[in-house]
């Protein structure tokens, strides 16, 4: 019988997750790598790992392995982390793969972006197996009804990678996949303590993430976690706010489902215009300290 596995690593990402599930149709269950909660979203049954500390790619997927052998589908919500873990299980399992679903016609056909958004391509799955992961813009979540089982579920695997060293930059600020309000900025920044001034500082006022792009990480401007676009995060919030941005096609392949896309660029011709939702011709620098003053009254 056909059956889902959404695996999250914690509730807020198993709330993003629940619209696929929902979409798809079939019996599913919850993996939970860390914390609890999240026994309101239709699942059946709630696996928590209680994981005070998730481990490297191989030796997760080796831990994922018992469980989710026993599902036609395994999904999560794409991010880095969970291509390079899913991938490994997919390789594990010996099942196909399908990344970035933004949508689905049936359990066995979805459809993802390609060429950086521009097209859209349909997979259809002929393996019994098949791993997944979902952006979840693209599935709405409805309410449901019920409290699942919950279980717990002792995940241990072994691999060959070891993490010598944890770097993250400390703060309050939502994570960029999962925040409803995400203010970007690119190379006009000119160095960190500007764009933390401006794209930090709107940010904060309007309690949202902030992000940047590729050149101003290549730059140096903006820290490597912070990069949103193809080969960076995909982001999918309420408000993108994008100052000085001219809007790339690897930059807009990361946006393109924000529900709405402010630019603020001093250049009229940016290509961003032809996307954003709302467009100010103006310097960036005489825009962003104007919008923190009003915002802040």
């Amino acid at each position: 019988m056909s059956r889902l596995l959404m695996i999250a690593n914690d509730a807020a990402e198993a709330a993003q997750g629940a619209g696929f599930a929902q979409k798809l149709g079939l019996p599913w269950d919850l993996l939970l790598l860390t914390g609890s909660g999240a026994a309101d979203l239709g699942a059946e049954k709630v696996f928590t790992a209680s994981l005070s500390d998730v481990s490297p790619a191989d030796a997760l997927a080796s831990g994922l392995q018992s469980l989710a052998g026993g599902y036609s589908h395994i999904a999560s919500v794409s991010s880095m982390a969970s291509k390079d873990v899913l991938a490994r299980l997919a390789g594990l399992l010996d099942a196909a793969m399908v990344t970035d679903v933004t949508a689905l016609d049936s359990p066995t056909v979805f459809k993802r972006p390609i060429v950086a958004g521009s097209l859209i391509q349909t997979v259809e799955v002929l393996h019994p197996t098949v791993v997944l992961t979902v952006r979840p813009a693209g599935f709405p979540f409805s309410a449901a009804s019920g409290a699942s089982a919950s279980e717990s579920f002792s995940l241990t695997g072994s691999g060959s990678a070891k993490r010598i060293e944890r770097s993250a930059k400390a703060g309050g600020r939502p994570d960029l996949t999962q925040a409803r309000v995400v203010v970007s900025g690119g190379r006009p920044l000119k160095d960190a303590e500007t764009f933390e001034k401006l794209i930090g500082g709107l940010a904060d006022v309007l309690g949202g993430a902030a992000g940047a792009t590729r050149a101003a990480v290549d730059s140096g401007i903006a820290s490597n976690e912070l990069q949103v676009g193809q080969t960076g995060k995909v982001v999918a919030p309420e408000l993108y706010i994008a100052a000085g941005i001219s809007g790339s096609t690897q930059h807009m392949a990361g946006i393109k489902d924000s529900k709405v896309i402010v630019a603020i660029n001093k250049d009229p011709d940016a290509p961003i215009f032809e996307f954003a939702d709302y467009g100010i011709v103006a310097d960036l620098y005489d825009v962003v300290p104007e919008l923190m003053e009003k915002l802040r009254k």
